[in-house]
Protein backbone atom coordinates (compact mmCIF):
# COMPACT_ATOMS: atom_id res chain seq x y z
CA UNK A 1 0.00 0.00 0.00
CA UNK A 2 0.96 4.11 -0.31
CA UNK A 3 0.06 5.20 2.79
CA UNK A 4 -0.07 8.61 3.49
CA UNK A 5 1.24 10.01 6.85
CA UNK A 6 2.62 13.32 8.65
CA UNK A 7 5.54 12.48 10.68
CA UNK A 8 4.15 13.61 14.31
CA UNK A 9 5.32 11.54 17.22
CA UNK A 10 8.94 10.03 16.05
CA UNK A 11 8.88 7.05 17.77
CA UNK A 12 5.70 5.96 17.26
CA UNK A 13 6.66 6.76 13.44
CA UNK A 14 9.67 5.22 13.59
CA UNK A 15 7.78 2.14 14.91
CA UNK A 16 4.93 2.71 12.02
CA UNK A 17 7.62 2.59 9.20
CA UNK A 18 9.16 -0.50 9.73
CA UNK A 19 5.91 -1.92 7.84
CA UNK A 20 5.71 -3.57 4.47
CA UNK A 21 4.29 -0.67 2.57
CA UNK A 22 5.49 2.82 1.36
CA UNK A 23 4.66 5.50 3.61
CA UNK A 24 4.26 9.27 1.86
CA UNK A 25 5.45 11.99 3.80
CA UNK A 26 4.47 15.51 3.56
CA UNK A 27 7.02 18.09 2.61
CA UNK A 28 6.46 21.48 2.37
CA UNK A 29 9.30 24.44 0.89
CA UNK A 30 9.55 25.88 4.70
CA UNK A 31 9.06 22.45 6.35
CA UNK A 32 7.52 22.85 9.27
CA UNK A 33 4.61 20.93 11.32
CA UNK A 34 2.67 20.04 7.88
CA UNK A 35 5.30 19.46 5.64
CA UNK A 36 8.34 18.15 7.45
CA UNK A 37 8.95 15.10 5.45
CA UNK A 38 11.55 12.79 6.93
CA UNK A 39 13.44 13.64 10.01
CA UNK A 40 17.45 13.75 9.73
CA UNK A 41 17.87 12.41 13.24
CA UNK A 42 15.81 9.58 12.67
CA UNK A 43 17.36 5.87 10.72
CA UNK A 44 14.21 4.85 8.84
CA UNK A 45 14.00 2.77 6.35
CA UNK A 46 14.29 3.90 2.31
CA UNK A 47 10.50 2.89 2.31
CA UNK A 48 9.73 6.00 3.79
CA UNK A 49 9.74 8.25 1.63
CA UNK A 50 9.20 12.43 1.30
CA UNK A 51 6.69 13.87 -1.46
CA UNK A 52 6.39 17.50 -1.94
CA UNK A 53 2.80 18.74 -1.21
CA UNK A 54 2.65 19.66 -4.50
CA UNK A 55 3.04 16.58 -6.15
CA UNK A 56 0.35 14.64 -4.25
CA UNK A 57 -2.31 15.02 -6.20
CA UNK A 58 -0.42 12.92 -8.99
CA UNK A 59 0.56 10.44 -6.37
CA UNK A 60 -1.10 6.84 -5.77
CA UNK A 61 -2.32 6.79 -2.05
CA UNK A 62 -4.23 3.82 -0.91
CA UNK A 63 -4.81 5.03 2.77
CA UNK A 64 -4.54 7.82 5.07
CA UNK A 65 -3.00 8.26 8.13
CA UNK A 66 -4.88 11.27 9.96
CA UNK A 67 -3.30 12.50 13.19
CA UNK A 68 -4.51 16.17 13.82
CA UNK A 69 -7.42 17.95 12.79
CA UNK A 70 -6.15 20.09 10.01
CA UNK A 71 -5.08 17.35 8.75
CA UNK A 72 -8.29 16.29 7.30
CA UNK A 73 -8.24 19.79 5.04
CA UNK A 74 -4.87 19.46 3.92
CA UNK A 75 -5.44 16.08 2.64
CA UNK A 76 -8.30 16.94 0.57
CA UNK A 77 -6.50 20.10 -0.94
CA UNK A 78 -3.34 18.39 -1.83
CA UNK A 79 -4.80 15.10 -2.89
CA UNK A 80 -8.08 16.68 -4.26
CA UNK A 81 -9.74 14.17 -2.43
CA UNK A 82 -11.73 14.04 0.66
CA UNK A 83 -10.63 11.34 3.15
CA UNK A 84 -13.14 8.93 4.56
CA UNK A 85 -14.97 9.88 1.56
CA UNK A 86 -12.70 9.52 -1.38
CA UNK A 87 -10.08 8.06 -0.16
CA UNK A 88 -9.77 5.25 2.84
CA UNK A 89 -8.70 7.00 6.15
CA UNK A 90 -8.09 6.62 9.69
CA UNK A 91 -8.04 8.90 12.38
CA UNK A 92 -5.36 8.24 15.12
CA UNK A 93 -5.34 9.63 18.41
CA UNK A 94 -2.17 9.39 20.17
CA UNK A 95 -3.06 11.53 23.06
CA UNK A 96 -5.72 11.42 26.57
CA UNK A 97 -7.92 14.20 26.51
CA UNK A 98 -6.39 17.43 27.60
CA UNK A 99 -9.50 18.55 29.62
CA UNK A 100 -12.65 16.71 31.24
CA UNK A 101 -11.39 13.44 30.81
CA UNK A 102 -14.55 11.41 31.41
CA UNK A 103 -16.63 13.82 29.05
CA UNK A 104 -14.50 15.65 26.67
CA UNK A 105 -15.94 15.06 23.33
CA UNK A 106 -13.38 14.08 20.43
CA UNK A 107 -12.94 15.76 16.91
CA UNK A 108 -14.21 12.93 14.77
CA UNK A 109 -16.59 11.71 16.72
CA UNK A 110 -20.09 10.52 15.43
CA UNK A 111 -18.30 10.33 12.10
CA UNK A 112 -18.74 6.87 10.02
CA UNK A 113 -16.42 7.31 7.64
CA UNK A 114 -13.29 7.33 8.96
CA UNK A 115 -12.26 5.31 12.02
CA UNK A 116 -10.49 6.17 15.05
CA UNK A 117 -7.65 4.23 16.89
CA UNK A 118 -6.19 4.84 19.73
CA UNK A 119 -2.69 3.99 21.28
CA UNK A 120 -4.03 2.83 24.82
CA UNK A 121 -7.16 1.28 25.80
CA UNK A 122 -7.19 4.26 28.81
CA UNK A 123 -7.60 6.61 26.46
CA UNK A 124 -10.58 5.02 24.62
CA UNK A 125 -11.79 4.71 27.49
CA UNK A 126 -11.85 8.27 28.17
CA UNK A 127 -12.77 10.18 25.02
CA UNK A 128 -16.33 10.79 24.52
CA UNK A 129 -16.42 9.11 20.50
CA UNK A 130 -19.89 8.94 20.16
CA UNK A 131 -20.75 6.45 16.97
CA UNK A 132 -17.56 6.12 15.65
CA UNK A 133 -16.11 2.86 14.92
CA UNK A 134 -12.68 2.51 17.34
CA UNK A 135 -10.01 0.37 17.88
CA UNK A 136 -6.87 -0.10 19.86
CA UNK A 137 -3.81 -0.77 18.54
CA UNK A 138 -1.33 -0.63 21.22
CA UNK A 139 2.19 1.18 20.87
CA UNK A 140 4.91 -1.16 19.26
CA UNK A 141 8.98 -0.27 19.56
CA UNK A 142 11.95 -1.15 17.49
CA UNK A 143 13.27 -3.20 19.61
CA UNK A 144 16.80 -1.41 21.17
CA UNK A 145 18.20 -4.67 22.43
CA UNK A 146 19.19 -5.41 26.13
CA UNK A 147 21.71 -2.91 26.74
CA UNK A 148 21.34 -2.29 30.86
CA UNK A 149 24.26 -2.22 32.61
CA UNK A 150 22.91 0.05 35.53
CA UNK A 151 26.43 1.19 36.81
CA UNK A 152 25.28 5.11 37.56
CA UNK A 153 23.21 5.08 41.02
CA UNK A 154 21.00 7.42 39.37
CA UNK A 155 17.18 7.19 37.47
CA UNK A 156 16.79 8.38 34.05
CA UNK A 157 14.05 10.25 33.36
CA UNK A 158 13.04 11.40 29.91
CA UNK A 159 10.26 14.10 29.12
CA UNK A 160 10.18 16.78 26.69
CA UNK A 161 9.70 20.33 27.35
CA UNK A 162 9.82 19.87 31.63
CA UNK A 163 9.00 23.58 32.10
CA UNK A 164 6.29 24.37 29.93
CA UNK A 165 4.22 21.60 30.29
CA UNK A 166 4.87 21.55 34.24
CA UNK A 167 2.21 19.63 36.35
CA UNK A 168 0.96 17.80 33.27
CA UNK A 169 4.67 15.99 33.12
CA UNK A 170 5.22 15.56 37.05
CA UNK A 171 8.17 18.40 36.89
CA UNK A 172 6.94 19.62 40.27
CA UNK A 173 7.79 16.19 41.82
CA UNK A 174 11.13 16.16 40.71
CA UNK A 175 12.97 17.89 43.60
CA UNK A 176 11.16 15.85 45.82
CA UNK A 177 12.51 13.06 44.23
CA UNK A 178 16.15 14.18 43.21
CA UNK A 179 16.35 14.17 47.37
CA UNK A 180 16.61 10.31 47.29
CA UNK A 181 18.34 9.68 44.27
CA UNK A 182 20.24 11.77 41.60
CA UNK A 183 17.84 12.33 38.62
CA UNK A 184 19.19 12.89 35.34
CA UNK A 185 16.65 14.45 32.49
CA UNK A 186 16.99 13.57 29.13
CA UNK A 187 14.42 15.34 26.37
CA UNK A 188 13.42 18.34 24.70
CA UNK A 189 13.58 21.69 26.44
CA UNK A 190 15.66 20.48 29.50
CA UNK A 191 17.81 23.51 29.43
CA UNK A 192 17.49 25.88 32.58
CA UNK A 193 14.94 22.66 34.75
CA UNK A 194 17.37 23.13 37.77
CA UNK A 195 17.50 26.75 37.58
CA UNK A 196 13.59 26.73 36.88
CA UNK A 197 12.75 23.94 39.87
CA UNK A 198 15.42 25.92 42.04
CA UNK A 199 13.43 29.35 41.65
CA UNK A 200 9.73 27.34 42.15
CA UNK A 201 11.11 25.67 45.12
CA UNK A 202 12.51 28.58 46.80
CA UNK A 203 16.00 27.87 46.32
CA UNK A 204 19.02 29.04 44.66
CA UNK A 205 19.15 28.70 40.35
CA UNK A 206 18.66 24.97 41.92
CA UNK A 207 21.83 24.50 43.18
CA UNK A 208 20.91 22.33 45.62
CA UNK A 209 19.21 19.78 43.42
CA UNK A 210 20.30 16.72 42.25
CA UNK A 211 18.65 16.88 38.86
CA UNK A 212 20.90 16.94 35.63
CA UNK A 213 19.89 18.40 32.70
CA UNK A 214 21.10 16.04 29.61
CA UNK A 215 19.44 17.60 26.53
CA UNK A 216 17.73 16.13 23.67
CA UNK A 217 20.24 13.59 22.23
CA UNK A 218 19.64 11.27 19.41
CA UNK A 219 17.62 8.24 19.92
CA UNK A 220 20.40 5.66 20.10
CA UNK A 221 22.58 7.59 21.89
CA UNK A 222 19.43 8.13 24.70
CA UNK A 223 19.32 4.52 24.89
CA UNK A 224 22.69 3.92 25.74
CA UNK A 225 22.80 6.38 28.33
CA UNK A 226 19.53 5.70 30.26
CA UNK A 227 20.84 2.01 30.23
CA UNK A 228 23.54 2.99 31.92
CA UNK A 229 21.27 4.22 34.64
CA UNK A 230 19.93 2.09 37.52
CA UNK A 231 16.17 3.02 37.19
CA UNK A 232 14.09 4.54 34.51
CA UNK A 233 11.56 7.23 36.57
CA UNK A 234 8.15 8.07 34.97
CA UNK A 235 6.82 10.80 36.97
CA UNK A 236 3.85 11.80 34.58
CA UNK A 237 0.95 12.56 35.92
CA UNK A 238 -1.43 13.10 32.59
CA UNK A 239 0.18 11.60 29.20
CA UNK A 240 -1.62 8.75 27.49
CA UNK A 241 1.54 6.46 27.92
CA UNK A 242 4.64 7.71 27.18
CA UNK A 243 6.80 5.56 24.57
CA UNK A 244 10.35 6.34 26.68
CA UNK A 245 8.72 4.24 29.39
CA UNK A 246 8.10 1.65 27.17
CA UNK A 247 11.82 1.76 25.29
CA UNK A 248 13.68 1.88 28.93
CA UNK A 249 11.67 -1.62 29.81
CA UNK A 250 13.13 -3.32 26.40
CA UNK A 251 16.54 -2.07 27.37
CA UNK A 252 15.71 -3.98 30.48
CA UNK A 253 15.66 -1.57 33.07
CA UNK A 254 13.40 -1.63 36.08
CA UNK A 255 11.21 1.32 36.61
CA UNK A 256 9.42 3.63 38.69
CA UNK A 257 6.60 5.45 37.92
CA UNK A 258 3.53 7.08 38.66
CA UNK A 259 0.38 4.77 39.10
CA UNK A 260 -1.79 7.27 36.00
CA UNK A 261 -3.45 6.57 32.69
CA UNK A 262 -2.30 4.01 30.85
CA UNK A 263 1.02 2.75 32.96
CA UNK A 264 -0.58 1.07 35.35
CA UNK A 265 -1.21 -1.64 32.16
CA UNK A 266 2.60 -1.07 31.19
CA UNK A 267 4.42 -2.14 34.25
CA UNK A 268 2.66 -5.10 35.67
CA UNK A 269 3.91 -6.61 39.12
CA UNK A 270 7.52 -8.01 38.72
CA UNK A 271 8.65 -5.18 36.26
CA UNK A 272 8.60 -2.35 38.71
CA UNK A 273 7.21 0.00 41.21
CA UNK A 274 3.70 1.84 40.26
CA UNK A 275 2.11 4.27 43.29
CA UNK A 276 0.18 7.46 43.12
CA UNK A 277 1.91 8.74 46.35
CA UNK A 278 5.75 10.41 45.42
CA UNK A 279 7.39 9.20 48.83
CA UNK A 280 6.51 5.43 47.46
CA UNK A 281 8.49 6.25 44.78
CA UNK A 282 11.05 7.66 46.28
CA UNK A 283 11.14 4.18 48.38
CA UNK A 284 11.29 2.41 45.60
CA UNK A 285 14.10 4.23 43.62
CA UNK A 286 16.16 4.26 47.26
CA UNK A 287 15.91 0.49 47.05
CA UNK A 288 16.99 -0.14 43.43
CA UNK A 289 19.60 2.19 44.08
CA UNK A 290 20.97 0.37 47.00
CA UNK A 291 20.29 -3.57 45.47
CA UNK A 292 21.94 -3.74 41.77
CA UNK A 293 21.20 -6.97 41.56
CA UNK A 294 17.36 -6.47 42.30
CA UNK A 295 17.48 -3.84 39.94
CA UNK A 296 18.78 -5.91 37.11
CA UNK A 297 16.64 -9.07 37.82
CA UNK A 298 13.57 -6.31 37.93
CA UNK A 299 14.85 -4.96 34.21
CA UNK A 300 14.88 -7.85 33.09
CA UNK A 301 11.77 -8.92 33.82
CA UNK A 302 10.52 -5.74 32.46
CA UNK A 303 11.98 -6.44 28.84
CA UNK A 304 10.30 -9.72 28.89
CA UNK A 305 7.08 -8.08 29.30
CA UNK A 306 7.75 -5.20 26.90
CA UNK A 307 8.71 -7.72 24.12
CA UNK A 308 5.49 -9.48 24.69
CA UNK A 309 3.30 -6.65 24.77
CA UNK A 310 4.84 -3.83 23.00
CA UNK A 311 6.73 -5.80 19.86
CA UNK A 312 7.19 -4.46 17.12
CA UNK A 313 5.40 -7.54 14.86
CA UNK A 314 2.49 -7.23 16.79
CA UNK A 315 2.03 -3.77 16.14
CA UNK A 316 2.74 -3.75 12.56
CA UNK A 317 0.34 -7.03 11.96
CA UNK A 318 -2.74 -4.91 13.98
CA UNK A 319 -2.00 -1.68 11.21
CA UNK A 320 -2.27 -4.56 8.99
CA UNK A 321 -5.27 -5.96 9.95
CA UNK A 322 -6.88 -2.01 10.07
CA UNK A 323 -5.98 -1.51 6.40
CA UNK A 324 -7.74 -4.11 5.44
CA UNK A 325 -10.82 -3.64 6.67
CA UNK A 326 -10.34 0.32 6.30
CA UNK A 327 -10.26 -0.45 2.66
CA UNK A 328 -12.68 -3.26 2.29
CA UNK A 329 -15.77 -1.33 3.92
CA UNK A 330 -14.40 1.78 1.44
CA UNK A 331 -15.07 -0.46 -1.14
CA UNK A 332 -18.42 -1.59 -0.27
CA UNK A 333 -19.71 2.06 0.63
CA UNK A 334 -17.80 3.36 -2.69
CA UNK A 335 -20.41 0.58 -4.74
CA UNK A 336 -23.05 1.19 -2.36
CA UNK A 337 -23.12 5.18 -4.13
CA UNK A 338 -22.12 4.15 -7.88
CA UNK A 339 -24.57 5.24 -10.06
CA UNK A 340 -27.18 2.27 -11.29
CA UNK A 341 -26.22 0.89 -14.40
CA UNK A 342 -27.92 1.84 -17.31
CA UNK A 343 -31.10 -0.19 -17.64
CA UNK A 344 -31.17 -1.67 -14.62
CA UNK A 345 -33.19 0.39 -11.69
CA UNK A 346 -33.45 -2.65 -9.27
CA UNK A 347 -37.52 -2.86 -9.58
CA UNK A 348 -39.02 -5.83 -11.09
Amino acid sequence: MNILVWHVHGSWTTAFVQGPHRYLLPTLPERGPWGGGRPAAWDWPASAVEVAADDLADTDVDVVVLQRPEEFALAQRWLGRAPGRDVPAVYLEHNAPREHAATSRHPVADRDDVPLVHVTHFNQLMWDTGSTPTRVIEHGVVDPGHRYSGERAAAAVVVNEPVRRGRITGTDLLPQLSRSVPLDVFGIGTDGLREHLGASSGGDAGVDLDIHECGDLPQHRMHAEMARRRAYLHPLRWTSLGLSLIEAMHLGMPVVALATTEAVEAVPPGTGHLSTDPARLAHALRELMAEPELARRTGAAAREHALRRYGLDRFLADWDATFDAVTADASTRAARRAPVAAGITGRS
